[in-house]
């Protein structure tokens, strides 16, 4: 593969079409302010680099990235890429991936508005996330000791599974369908309403009006802080390890529960049962 080193690119589609090449230690910046330096490209690696312009990988395949950064104004870096491999790498400007399919990511830092929409296909490990509408209409995540801070995380996503994370992130998974959370730490308030075919196992959930017009609901042995009003009108089968403020209407199924401080009923519809254990 040719390598290119220590050079500095701020001409418009300064890379464009590129094949088999190292892209190491250089920078994308400088006056010219030119876009889609990479667009079109294939069987690129790229190392140490610094990123400063707008649009560097659209249209890219067999695309690996490692040690760099993309800043603030380095806007909607990824889209319509396939075969993408990221490790410890900054991505700081708004909408960095989109559109793409077969990533994996690894030891890097998202701060990202509005990240990860549409995408299929994505293994993310050891990261750490800042970002709003998270994944947002996106399917077969495998997430895995990712820390997530953010707002309206996980919407519309599918068939997906989560392990070991910490999400603190209101209107998390909602209209989300096949998904599985596993030992994990979400807090925020109104979790995963509309959602269906979900399953929280071994989880912290933390916050108000969580769980509501669900369909086949599942937690399994999950502890609930801070919650109240949970459960409205869902289908839910749940077991639940501590006392939980209050649940509301639950539409049908069976909630184990050591205690709770208050059970609503005023909706005639409303045949859960809740089993005090």
């Amino acid at each position: 593969m040719n390598i290119i080193e220590n050079k500095t690119f701020d001409m418009e589609r300064a890379l464009y079409e590129s094949r088999e090449i190292i892209v190491k230690n250089c920078a994308f910046d400088g006056p010219a302010d030119g876009e889609s330096a990479l667009k079109e490209s294939c069987d690129i690696q790229i190392s140490e680099c610094f990123f400063n312009l707008r649009y560097p990988f659209w249209h890219n395949n067999r695309l690996k990235i490692a040690d760099s950064e993309m800043t603030e104004l380095c806007r909607a870096a990824l889209w319509y890429s396939f075969d993408i491999e990221i490790r410890n790498t900054k991505l700081y400007g708004i909408k960095a991936l989109r559109e793409c399919s077969r990533i994996k990511m690894n030891g890097c830092d998202v701060i990202s508005p509005e990240f990860g929409w549409s995408v299929q296909e994505i293994e993310m490990k050891e990261c750490k996330v800042e970002s709003e509408y998270f994944m947002m209409r996106s399917n077969h995540l495998d997430f895995y000791n990712v820390y997530l801070k953010g707002k309206y995380s996980f919407q519309y996503i599918e068939d997906s599974v989560f392990e070991n994370c910490v999400f603190d992130t209101k209107d998390a998974f909602w209209h989300a369908k096949n998904v599985i959370v596993r030992n994990c730490t979400v807090k925020g308030e109104y979790l995963a309403w509309y959602c269906e075919n979900v399953t929280f196992e071994n989880c912290k959930i933390i916050g108000t009006q969580p769980l509501c017009y669900c369909k086949n609901l599942k937690l399994v042995n999950c502890e609930m802080i801070d919650t109240d009003l949970c459960f409205e009108k869902s289908e839910v089968e749940a077991e639940i390890v501590n006392p939980v403020i209050s649940i509301k209407n639950p539409l049908s199924g069976h909630i184990y529960v050591p205690c709770v401080e208050e059970i609503i009923r005023d909706d005639k519809n409303s045949c859960g049962e809740i089993i005090i254990i």
